[in-house]
């Protein structure tokens, strides 16, 4: 005669097999070069579990976060800093981005004068920039370093003729 534990134990092991199996799965990504910056932790720590319809999901690499399924919106803290660029630079909240569409509909955005900088991948077919960026921004904190800010061409220093 089976005992009802011995007959409980295999249908408990199945139905947290079936359980695990709806679970999304982890997105792996790459740490960034500064992804141990203890600025970047912060930042991490205080995001969203989801922005628009798009629900958190876990990622195998320290300082990011990817939200959807396929992934729709993912966040990279302590990228390399870009350098000057002729690339759209917007303002948002105080921070200045800069603004890359060469792969659109996947959009880059990065902090520009920010150390360490951030990152912002977004798939416009499935999700808006706005929100991310405006979260980002809000939760980039006085110490983080200010080395340079976005500037229009009438500001900008032109680059002396090469001989």
């Amino acid at each position: 005669m089976l005992r009802p534990r011995a007959v409980l134990l295999p249908v408990l092991l199945v139905a947290g097999a079936g359980v695990l199996s709806g679970c999304s799965s982890t997105v792996a990504l790459e740490p960034p070069a500064d992804a141990n910056d203890p600025r970047c932790a912060d930042v991490m720590v205080r995001l969203p579990e989801v922005f628009e319809s798009h629900e958190r999901r876990w990622t195998d690499a320290q300082s990011t976060a990817s939200w959807g399924d396929p992934s729709a919106v993912i966040i990279a803290c302590g990228v390399t800093p870009p350098g000057p660029s002729t690339l759209p630079c917007q303002t948002v909240s105080g921070i200045d981005w800069i603004i890359d569409d060469t792969d659109a509909p996947m959009y880059r955005l990065t902090t520009y004068g920010r150390v360490p900088a951030i990152e912002i991948l977004v798939d416009n077919d499935t999700a808006s920039s706005s929100g991310p960026v405006d979260t980002v921004s809000r939760l980039i904190t006085d110490e983080f370093d200010v080395e340079s800010q976005c500037t229009t061409l009438d500001e900008a220093t032109p680059v002396p003729d090469a001989p």
